[in-house]
């Protein structure tokens, strides 16, 4: 039996050139087969496991990012996407700016293994390892099938409403 991506015993062998529906059957991608040809940030590393690409999915990308030890990432957003995030390994810290007491201040959310993040569409933000010796590890899930990154010149607060890139 070929178990080409390992998703269900009873289904045929299939062959190179056959095409069985995306959105017929269960996927399985191991953690030695992530895809690293995703969209990027500076100071960061992006698999991709669900998508578009990889599984057929239509609403929703989930993979993994590695921050290597005191690294900053680029700041960014991830356009219309919300985005989810599960801390896995280290510390990373997310800084955005808030400006709801009438002037503009860096937040810096801590965050721990165990916890988890939400990223509202279009917040621009950027992620931290301040570890000098740990990689930071998380599980990204993305209401849209492909990993969206809009990389900025600078972080500035999102007022909301119609957004144009």
């Amino acid at each position: 039996m070929t178990s080409y991506d390992a998703f269900h015993p009873d289904l045929p062998d299939a062959s190179p050139g056959d095409a069985l529906p995306l959105r017929a059957r269960l996927h399985h991608i191991r953690a030695d087969a992530l895809d690293a040809d995703t969209a990027q940030t500076g100071g960061m590393r992006r698999f991709a496991a669900i998508s578009g690409s990889t599984v057929g999915s239509e609403r929703l990308w989930m993979g993994q990012t590695h921050v290597a030890p005191g690294t900053v990432s680029a700041d960014h957003h991830h356009g219309a996407s919300e985005t989810a995030i599960h801390i896995v390994k280290g510390h990373p810290e997310f800084v955005f700016l808030d400006d709801s007491g009438g002037t503009p201040e860096e937040v810096r959310l801590r965050t721990s293994p165990g916890d988890y993040l939400f990223v509202p569409p279009y917040v621009p933000h950027r992620e931290e390892n301040p570890s000098p010796d740990e990689e930071a590890v998380v599980v990204i899930a993305r209401s849209t099938q492909e990993a969206v990154v809009v990389n900025l010149p600078e972080l500035y607060v999102f007022r909301g409403g119609p957004h144009t890139d």
